[in-house]
């Protein structure tokens, strides 16, 4: 090799090595913008009243239907109650109810995919089929029943969409169980003389945790467009609980004469749900994690 050869090879890997941060900044980026918007989102649900200016449920009735203005960002809804306290309440409860669904829908969904991919035999086929049942009804129709059936509200509706979900979760559980199972460090804790509980436990269940936060992230914008569905219907929180679904609703009639009412409400719940889908899509997209897109 030339002299001038190896120069210029010694300046290509000067250059490969200032653009390698370069490149992972930008491969990171979307996690990291979109995770930061995630967070804010959050933050302001759990924030929300220190954030909030005034109180959500208190009425105003000599001011009603006020467009927006410097005493109210948002405007007023058709009792004078502040708009802008009530959707920065809204995500409070929007989030907490998308966290007790997908609590639900994970805890049942993994325990049953775990026991029917590692166990198999006859326990799976009746689990696979149960799950099968639940998956054959679309998942707002089942859950509409449910709630019906329970009686309306929030904490029902909730418990009903966390019961429609969780097949997903147990099939996902399965498919990566049945594939890690064969692992020969699987095999290796088996003949040590570990239990199959705790080869489960220790060994395959760590392995599918990846592909359930990648899932999980996606599905916190679904969990809070059902449980908005449900209360939009009002089989969910009951008026005058300051959420998204249920605001969207009472706020229905006075859309074409009065667009703040639901605009804003609305446009809570369009951010929010975009930036938590897109995030679960980036994480993806950025780590490998295999997520099922079945709904």
């Amino acid at each position: 090799m030339s002299a001038s050869e190896a120069v210029v090879r010694r300046v290509g890997q000067a250059a490969s090595l200032l653009r390698s941060p370069r490149r992972r900044t930008a491969r990171f980026l979307p996690v990291i913008v979109l995770g930061a918007l995630a967070a804010v989102i959050v933050m302001i649900g759990v924030l929300a009243p220190l954030i909030a200016r005034k109180d959500p449920n208190a009425l105003n009735i000599a001011r009603p239907l006020r467009p927006p203005a410097a005493d109210a960002w948002f405007g007023t809804d058709e009792t004078g109650r502040d708009i802008l306290s009530r959707t920065i309440w809204g995500t409070r409860l929007s989030l907490l109810s998308a966290g007790a669904v997908l609590l639900i829908a994970v805890s049942i969904g993994v325990i049953v995919g775990a026991v029917a991919g590692y166990g198999g035999g006859l326990a799976d086929q009746v689990l696979m089929r149960t799950a099968d049942l639940f998956l054959a009804f679309p998942a707002l129709i089942l859950a509409i029943a449910l709630t019906a059936a329970l009686g309306p509200s929030l904490r029902n509706a909730v418990l009903s969409i966390g019961i429609v979900w969780w097949p997903i979760y147990a099939r996902l559980v399965r498919s990566r169980v049945l594939s890690v199972r064969e692992n020969l460090y699987v095999e290796a804790a088996r003949a040590l003389g570990l239990s199959d509980a705790g080869v489960l436990v220790r060994h395959v269940l760590p392995q599918c945790w990846g592909t359930i936060v990648s899932r999980i992230t996606v599905d916190i914008g679904y969990a809070i467009i059902l449980t908005a569905s449900l209360s939009f219907l009002g089989l969910g929180s009951q008026p005058p609980t300051p959420e998204w679904g249920s605001m969207i609703a009472t706020s229905r009639p006075y859309f074409f004469s009065y667009w703040w009412t639901v605009t804003f409400p609305g446009l809570a719940m369009f951010v929010a749900v975009t930036v938590f889908s897109f995030l679960g899509d980036a994480l993806y997209d950025t780590f490998g994690i295999k997520a099922d897109r079945q709904i």
